[in-house]
């Protein structure tokens, strides 16, 4: 199949999400209930030559139950499908886990199985391509439906550099403990693939199938997603890689993971929500009180950071997408900041561009560093900066990040042999994007602050520099809702 035949059978696909948007069925809904109707789908092709393999899904709840049933018998029946295969073990159960029929029109059901499930071959399909076609549903699904998509989609193009620069290998074991629909772990998985697959024995190939990956999502419904995600690539493990409807924060799991690649979810409070005296839902602000943590506090972003920090074996690498303030906030963050600087090789930092998330306002940064063991001498020796955000315009509709916007920093990375990285910034050079700083200026800084810049702001000198009024207002509303967010974590401060 090729990559325009894959494109048809999304756009397909699509099609029917615009009939179901009808419906009252949100674009993520819709996707969702093709993850269902796809799993069942794919396993009773498993059943039938050349495959023959004996059935994962009960026989009064496959595939065949639901192409022999119509109208208002049809509905009952899928709704009952979907409440037993919740109860099943394994990948199985986790997919269906608190599953619901979202889909009210029989008729529109019949035609989703029908016309467009049962139409395709689809264990026929590579797995890339397979894969490839969830994949295009996801980014549609995060594109239409923007609100939502913040906690779903960190932009692959992103995620394929990032795992450009860690470079992942079949001896590892890769840990995602805020995982959403599995981008960092299916990129992760695929370069793998790419770089060692012709090369791999039999048990090299169970474990990048079985062991390789590992992830947390507390949202069920998300996790379902990253579970199908991971399923359609060729993961198939039993116990499920993917904990769903956890709080990755609560406590240490035990494990420990030779590259942890994430981005925890935006915002900064820490909560858990619980239901009051009237029944009514509320969140529960909280700090973690966990003794592996350097200090407690009820920044999410910060609580992260030291629950990854947990998860790192000893020379094992790390990229987390941070947003501003856990490089600058003062108190808890001035601490971590320490404590990861001295115990752990802090060694670049990547400031992203602002417009490159479906979420607004959202400042961020990427943070590498490597597991060590304990010493008295700091371990970082230096952080190498790369700017990627002064005078960088994005969007996501008309000038969205590519890979080749982060060539010039993978470049200066030099994956595998960072030592031998050269400054692109000097004094005849300032404009230069990558620059070096010792960590003996870096502790000096006020509250050890690593929101580090240095490249003048064109459109602050030069009015025709200026970004267009839309990009120009979001930003404003961006910096004011920062703003916002800093003065009301100092009134909190206040009233305590």
């Amino acid at each position: 199949m090729t990559n325009n035949q894959s494109q048809q059978i999304v756009n397909k696909a699509w099609n029917f999400a615009h009939v179901l948007r009808d419906d009252g069925l949100s674009y993520m809904g819709y996707t969702e209930q093709i993850t269902f109707l796809l799993f069942l789908k794919m396993a009773d092709e498993l059943t039938k030559p050349p495959y023959n393999k004996p059935s994962i899904v009960p026989a009064k709840y496959n595939w065949e139950s639901l192409l022999k049933r119509e109208g208002a018998e049809l509905e009952t029946h899928y709704r009952h499908c979907l409440e037993e295969l919740g109860k099943q073990p394994g990948m199985l159960g986790e997919i269906f886990k608190k599953a619901r029929p979202e889909i009210q029109n029989p008729a529109t059901l019949r035609r989703l199985i029908v016309d467009l499930i049962d139409a395709e071959k689809w264990s026929s399909m590579d797995a890339d391509i397979k894969g490839d076609i969830y994949e295009g549903l996801l980014a549609k699904s995060a594109q239409e439906s923007p609100k939502g998509a913040g906690q779903y989609f960190t932009p692959r193009e992103l995620i394929k550099a990032i795992v450009d620069c860690v470079q992942p290998t079949i001896e590892d074991t890769v840990c995602d403990p805020a995982c959403g629909t599995g981008g960092f772990l299916l990129s992760a998985y695929d370069y793998v693939v790419k770089h060692q697959g012709a090369s791999l024995d039999k048990d090299q190939k169970k474990h990048l199938r079985t062991g390789f990956v590992h992830g947390g999502e507390i949202v069920p419904n998300t996790a379902r997603l990253c579970i199908m995600n991971l399923y359609l690539h060729g993961v198939n493990a039993d116990p499920c890689p993917i904990e769903s409807g956890v709080d990755s924060l609560a406590s240490d799991p035990g494990d420990r993971y030779s590259v942890i690649l994430t981005n925890p979810p935006f915002g900064k409070k820490s909560s858990i929500s619980i239901v009051n005296e009237e029944g009514e839902l509320e969140k529960d602000e909280h700090a973690y009180e966990r003794q592996d943590f350097w200090t407690a506090t009820k920044n999410k972003q910060l609580n992260f950071v030291q629950h990854i920090k947990t998860l790192l074996k000893v020379n094992g690498r790390c990229a987390v997408v941070v947003p501003d303030n856990v490089l600058f906030e003062g108190g808890a963050g001035e601490t971590i900041r320490r404590n990861l600087l001295k115990q752990f090789d802090c060694h670049t930092l990547l400031r992203l561009p602002t417009g490159i998330f479906y979420a607004q306002g959202v400042k961020a940064n990427v943070l590498f560093f490597d597991g060590k063991p304990a010493q008295e001498k700091p371990w970082t020796k230096k952080l190498w900066v790369y700017d990627l955000r002064t005078n960088m315009h994005f969007t996501q509709k008309t000038n969205p990040l590519k890979r080749s916007d982060l060539d010039e920093f993978v470049a200066c990375y030099k994956p595998g042999q960072i030592n031998r990285r050269k400054e692109t910034w000097n004094e005849k050079n300032p404009e230069g994007r990558w620059r070096v700083y010792e960590y003996e200026d870096l502790i000096k800084r006020d509250k050890v602050s690593l929101d580090i810049f240095w490249l003048k702001d064109k459109s602050l000198e030069d009015s025709e520099d200026l970004p267009p009024p839309d990009e120009l207002a979001q930003e404003i509303a961006d910096d004011l809702q920062t703003a916002w967010e800093q003065f009301a974590s100092i009134a909190e401060k206040v009233k305590g």
